[in-house]
């Protein structure tokens, strides 16, 4: 034992939960180590099935969000102003449904100076 001031200090003790936080340390380790590897064998196969539920995921949306979709897919990042040029709405209809599809995490959006951006999440993208 050891004393320090008002507290006596058992080595052994000490020495003890040392030994068991460097043992519970190596298992985190080890377990780290198997779902890194784990998550690098997700096969082409499984890659191409989450591919085409994002396309499913799109087809599924009601006609007026596929039409804005759409839009933003083939002209890039854009304002709501400019995908209601194309589309023949008005922008604050265009603004509206690109939220919708912000909320529903199919669309980012950002900010560059004064404008607001809208691009098409890059998980849709994919073929």
């Amino acid at each position: 034992m050891i004393e320090t001031g008002d507290r006596i200090v058992d080595s052994e003790l000490l020495e003890q939960i040392v030994n068991n936080l460097k043992e519970i340390n190596s298992k985190l380790d080890r377990l780290v180590v198997q779902v890194e590897a784990r998550d690098e064998q997700v096969s082409e196969k499984d890659r191409m099935v989450a591919d085409s539920l994002d396309v499913i995921t799109l087809l599924s949306l009601p006609d007026h969000l596929r039409t804005t979709a759409t839009t933003l897919f083939e002209i890039g990042p854009a304002t709501a102003d400019e995908i209601a040029s194309v589309t023949n709405k008005e922008r604050a209809v265009e603004s509206n449904y690109l939220n919708q599809l912000v909320r529903m995490n199919h669309v980012r959006k950002y900010r560059e100076g004064r404008k607001v951006y809208f691009r098409i999440n890059e998980s849709l993208k994919k073929k």
